[in-house]
């Protein structure tokens, strides 16, 4: 392997040392600011040991030859807390192919403070940033500022700015765990949103991460183009903010082609959005698919479009969510704002509890009213009551649907079905691994009785094969072959 490797150790290590060999190793972080570190190099930090400060290497690395960070030896993960004393303990700024890995990072000050970060990796009149991966890293209580306006706080935090157009390629953020971290969890910031200097990230994926107790918005893509973020669990967001400041789960914002799938978010607090997902504000084509929601006070999906998009931007297009699960949200299944265009929705199962009240679908006016809306496919299962206002929204279209329950404004559409649809045991899910209780029963009415519908994923909730040329179940389960 070409570079070298630098060892830290804070109880047996010495800032005079050479640093080179796990026998002499540095003792402080003030080493790595020192350096310039080269491709292939090796940062490694004993595990078990502490460390005051934050890390903030220089150099970049190259294609096959990355710089890394990680732990060496056995024990937990080498700790490193800024204690409020720097705005990051992990930065890495205008560099690139980074590789970190197996640190535990904090980042709590005497009181909040605004842009306060767990980890930032920042590019500024860069042009584009390769490879920069950070993976297994466990970062909680980080107390930056839980109002929006005054620049929040983040556990992990991306961002390219400046008056060169700058951009992220091949960003992997995977198998973290975030705990306590305000006011956001895993997101971005970009200055080229705008569709009049769209410069998108590219090859972003966020996936496989655990995140709890977060401030307000759980992951956020800024300014991406075919962002994937998958197979994380989010439990408890929108937890600190304040009672006007609007969070949600997981929601891409000024991305096109986003793939948001086979995650599961519960626990959001709060009506203010309070939703498990978004689809928000100059989106073109954003995909939601093979999600499980549930609990979440602010209900399953927002899907928003403030109608008064800055220049050189564009309104919120052709989103699809399919093949979803929602048990027990509340307040609304989905709430639709603004002129949203052409909105998918098919073959999800949404399950409403006994004495759960609520929207089934809520359309409000931003500087215009939704747009072509259509619902199709879904099975709406419903113990409690659910009422349906489009207000001045044009051309919703619901055509194979079950509504089973207790419904008020039903909506206008073909083949409704209002008989029981069989699920096997449906609002006993504890998480993703447990939800065997929405599949249908053999003798389920909604087996065959869907609509084909092209390009329809190929697949359903559980793997099982969706043939687009001829009629599937209605839900997220597919059980007929054909």
């Amino acid at each position: 392997m070409s570079g070298k490797g630098y060892y830290i150790d804070s109880v047996n290590g010495d800032d005079t040392s050479t640093g080179t060999t796990s026998h002499e190793p540095w003792k402080s972080l003030k080493k790595t600011a020192e350096r310039v570190f080269h491709p292939g190099d090796r940062i490694l930090l004993k595990a078990g040991t502490v460390y005051e400060g934050s890390l903030h290497p220089q150099g970049s690395g190259k294609p096959q030859a990355p710089i890394v960070i990680s732990s060496y030896g056995e024990g937990p993960l080498p700790q490193v807390h800024a204690m409020g004393r720097h705005k990051e303990a992990l930065l890495l700024e205008n560099q690139e192919y980074w590789e970190v890995s197996n640190l535990e990072l904090t980042n709590k000050g005497a009181s909040p403070m605004p842009r306060r970060c767990g980890v930032r990796v920042s590019i500024s009149d860069f042009g584009t940033a390769h490879h920069i991966h950070l993976n297994g890293l466990y970062v909680h209580d980080v107390n930056g500022s839980n109002i929006k306006a005054d620049g929040a706080g983040y556990g992990i935090l991306w961002e390219n700015f400046g008056k060169k157009p700058s951009r992220f390629d091949d960003l992997l953020i995977e198998n973290c765990t975030l705990e306590r971290t305000d006011r956001n969890g895993i997101c971005g910031l970009s200055d080229f949103y705008q569709r009049s200097v769209w410069f998108p990230s590219t090859n972003v994926v966020i996936r496989n991460n655990r995140l709890s107790d977060i401030g307000g918005d759980g992951i956020v893509p800024i300014g991406t183009d075919g962002c994937v973020i998958e197979h994380n669990r989010l439990h408890g967001g929108r937890m600190r903010c304040g009672p006007d400041d609007y969070a949600a789960g997981i929601w891409p914002w000024s991305c096109d082609n986003t793939i948001i799938q086979f995650n599961e978010v519960s626990g959001m607090h709060g009506t203010q959005d309070g939703q498990a997902f978004d689809s928000d504000d100059n989106c073109i084509s954003t995909l939601f698919q093979y999600n499980f929601s549930h609990d979440n006070e602010g209900g399953f999906m927002l899907v928003c479009s403030c109608g008064d998009a800055e220049p050189g931007s564009a309104w919120l297009e052709n989103t699809v969510i399919r093949y979803n699960i929602s048990q027990n949200d509340r307040t609304r299944l989905f709430h639709i704002g603004g002129p949203a265009k052409n909105t998918f929705v098919y073959n999800n199962t949404f399950y409403v509890g006994p004495g759960i009240n609520l929207h089934a679908v809520l359309e409000t006016e931003d500087n215009g009213w939704p747009q072509n809306t259509r619902f199709c496919n879904n099975i709406f299962c419903v113990e409690g009551e659910a009422d349906f206002r489009f207000g001045r929204s044009t051309a919703n279209v619901f055509e194979n649907n079950v509504f089973y329950g207790s419904f008020r404004n039903m909506p206008e559409g073909s083949s409704s079905i209002t008989s029981n649809p069989l699920l096997s045991a449906p609002g006993r899910a504890v998480d993703y691994e447990d939800l065997v209780g929405y599949m249908l029963q053999e003798d389920s009415i909604c087996r065959g009785a869907g609509r084909a519908v092209k390009a329809n994923g190929g697949r359903d909730f559980w793997g099982n094969r969706v043939i687009e040329s001829k009629p599937p179940d209605i839900g997220a389960h597919q059980r007929t072959l054909h």
